[in-house]
Formats: structure tokens, C-alpha cells, sequence
């Protein structure tokens, strides 16, 4: 029987502001079961096909950590500024009102390596077209992205594109 992965988010209204629903993942991440089929459904289209995760700040570690196991490759990680002590690349995008950058460590991927992007949430798919950009800049072939949930509502698909888009559970509304 298949685990109704939808059943462990937990929908918050008005958080963090009025307006907002907020789809709280932190249900999933306690429930093993839950988690395990979560892991799983975000790795399998991708099973045999990377040399590396990549796992956008913080959440994106959660995930992108496992997933890695599973798939038998390592994780390079996206952090905010000032969180990487070696030398780093950074990349620029814009938030509702202005920016915020995301860095990675130069030496984090090899040219050519064929790369998974994660993180758990693709709302308007600023932070994740960032990191994209970001981990292009080290002349890896980024061969997806992947989120546990997806807005689809606000669009960040499309953001991505050309990028071939995976996601565990899919709203339809924002």
C-alpha cells in the first residue's frame, strides 16, 4: 500500500503573515515511514543518472543528504552568505522586496559532473533558479531539480526551464 505523503504536511494559516498557508513539512521529517517514502519518491527518477546532489540551505540538507545515500553519490550544499569557510562563488537573485545571494564552494563539483538540484519547496522558484545558476557556474550538467512539495499555482516551473522538474506532492493552488 502506498503512504499518502500529503496526509503528514501540515497546513498552517497565516503563518509566517495573514494570507499565507503554509505547508509545514516537519510531520513528515518525524515519521519514518513518511519520510522513507519521501526520500525514496524524490531519488527513484534519478537512480543511476547523477554524480551529485546538491541541497539548497537548510531544508534542501534535510532532503538533499538521504537522497545522496540512496543514490550512492555525495552532497555539495548552497548556503547564505558568510556560512562557507573556503573559497566560494556566489549568485544574486531577487526576493519581494530586494535580494539575497546564495554561495557554494568553488571546489564543491567537478566540470561535467551530471548533478541533482533539491530543496524542499518550489513556490515562485527564485532560490531555486539562484542555485541553479550558481552551480552552472562550475560547468556541471545539471540533470534535474527536485522538491517534496510544489506550489504550482505561483508558476517557479516555469523559472526553471529548460531544467526537467520533479516533485513528491504537488498543490495545485498557492
Amino acid at each position: 500500500m502506498a503512504i499518502d505523503l500529503r496526509s503528514f504536511i501540515r497546513e498552517v494559516p497565516d503563518f509566517p503573515k495573514p494570507g499565507i498557508l503554509f505547508r509545514d513539512i516537519t510531520p513528515l521529517l518525524s515519521a519514518p515511514d513518511g519520510l522513507r517514502a519521501a526520500i525514496e519518491a524524490l531519488a527513484a527518477p534519478f537512480a543511476g543518472r547523477v554524480d551529485a546532489v546538491v541541497g539548497i540551505e537548510s531544508r534542501g540538507f534535510l532532503l538533499g543528504a538521504p537522497v545522496a545515500l540512496g543514490l550512492g553519490v555525495g552532497l555539495a550544499i548552497v548556503r547564505k552568505p558568510g556560512k562557507l569557510p573556503g573559497t566560494t562563488i556566489e549568485e544574486s537573485y531577487a526576493l519581494e522586496y530586494g535580494t539575497d545571494r546564495l554561495q557554494i564552494h568553488r571546489d564543491a563539483l567537478q566540470p561535467g559532473q551530471r548533478v541533482l538540484l533539491i530543496d524542499d519547496l518550489l513556490a515562485t522558484g527564485g532560490t531555486a533558479a539562484a542555485g541553479l545558476k550558481l552551480i552552472q557556474q562550475l560547468g556541471v550538467q545539471v540533470v534535474g531539480a527536485a522538491f517534496l512539495i510544489e506550489l504550482a499555482g505561483l508558476r517557479g516551473r516555469d523559472v526553471l526551464e529548460p531544467v526537467s522538474v520533479h516533485s513528491v506532492i504537488r498543490y495545485e493552488d498557492a
